[in-house]
């Protein structure tokens, strides 16, 4: 499992669940309920680390704690 955050938001101009990773520039997901959207957002953390591993870019440490937003 991992350890980024996962923010949940309803979208109604997606009509659907967002899951938003902050932490990972670009990486989010959306599904029909909150538990689908989380669990495709697990999928795409992978996806997104796998990628950057491919690539060479460098991965951020997930922070363990709640981001603060100014």
């Amino acid at each position: 499992m991992n350890k980024y955050e996962v923010i949940l938001f309803w979208s109604d101009e997606d009509e659907a669940f967002v899951a938003d990773v902050p932490e990972l520039p670009g990486c989010m997901a959306h599904g029909d309920t909150q538990s689908q959207a989380l669990k495709n957002a697990q999928a795409a953390i992978k996806l997104w680390v796998e990628t950057a591993k491919e690539f060479g870019d460098s991965i951020p440490e997930p922070k363990g704690r709640r981001l603060v937003f100014a």
